[in-house]
């Protein structure tokens, strides 16, 4: 089986796995699988969940195309031929109830046919309030992981997600990070290729536990209204900043799947400033690169 093979199976089964512990979670909604193919070559399974008891829009897509690459992205990744191929699977996920927050996990292959290959991703959290405790125990799973296969990887993917995650027009972090990484090819394929797995696999064991703590938990109409004022800031990162976007755009990817990571409702009202002392100046407070959350 070859390279190309592998990811795309791997990829599929845990999509399928993540939506159905999803599903439990929720209990009250299901995924919508929207089949689709790309003219220019492959395609993906894109799922949808909304309206559901926790989850009020999210999604988690597969895909796997190739094609050929225009050449501003050549140039900016540095390689002379066009053919590539990419796979792998985005979710994004906006709860209803503020107390729980949005996550976001990408895991991907790449290869660019018969020069290199790399594989990239991570998982970042997004809490509309941040709580210490469960900011922890997130990033623990994230270390955990990473140091099955080197201990070097959390300290360093954890800076590139407090750099990459960085909304610099506001100069605030998207939400406490995560760990990010891309170009990953300095090892054998197999062992970069089980390292990503095992991210996915960390998905849900670091996302539920938070889920469950905080879903049922009492809002008021503030803690809507300043969810509404975080989403708005999560939607200016991803059509500003985040390079998955900007690659679907410009190499003619499918729209509603790029876009699928926006919610449906958010919101920018003028100048806010939030009231010192206050739970949301308290979560702007921690908003800031190179916190120790372990």
């Amino acid at each position: 089986m070859s390279y190309q093979e592998k990811v795309t199976q791997w990829y599929k089964e845990l999509q399928d796995k993540i939506c159905a512990g999803l599903e439990v979670e929720d209990g009250q909604a299901s995924f919508l699988e929207d089949n689709w193919s790309r003219p220019e070559g492959g395609g993906g399974r894109s799922r949808v969940i909304q309206d559901g008891a926790v989850f009020e829009k999210g999604g988690v897509n597969f895909s796997a195309v190739h094609g050929s690459l225009p050449d501003n992205i050549k140039r900016a990744l540095g390689v002379s031929k066009s053919e590539f191929f990419a796979s792998g699977v985005s979710i994004v996920l906006h709860p209803k109830n503020p107390w729980v927050p949005i996550i976001h996990m990408n895991t991907r292959f790449f290869e660019i046919e018969g020069e290199t290959w790399w594989f990239g991703g991570g998982i970042d959290l997004t809490p509309i309030y941040v709580e210490p405790i469960h900011a922890k125990s997130f990033h623990s799973e994230l270390k955990s992981t990473c140091d099955k296969y080197d201990t070097e990887y959390y300290p360093e993917f954890k800076k590139w997600a407090d750099d990459y995650f960085f909304i610099k027009h506001r100069n605030e972090t998207r939400g406490v990070g995560g760990i990010f990484y891309d170009r990953l090819n300095n090892k054998e394929w197999t062992e970069l290729f089980d390292f990503n797995k095992e991210v996915g696999e960390t998905f849900l064991k670091a996302y539920l536990p938070i889920v469950k703590a905080n879903r049922n938990k009492e809002f008021t109409d503030q803690n809507r209204n300043w969810q509404l004022i975080r989403r708005g800031r999560y939607v200016e990162f991803n059509l500003v900043y985040d390079k998955g976007t900007k690659f679907g755009l410009e190499t003619n990817g499918r729209i509603e799947s790029i876009l699928m990571s926006l919610p449906n409702h958010a919101s920018w009202p003028y100048n806010f400033q939030a009231e010192e002392g206050s739970a949301e100046y308290e979560t702007l407070q921690k908003l800031k690169k190179g916190i120790d959350w372990v």
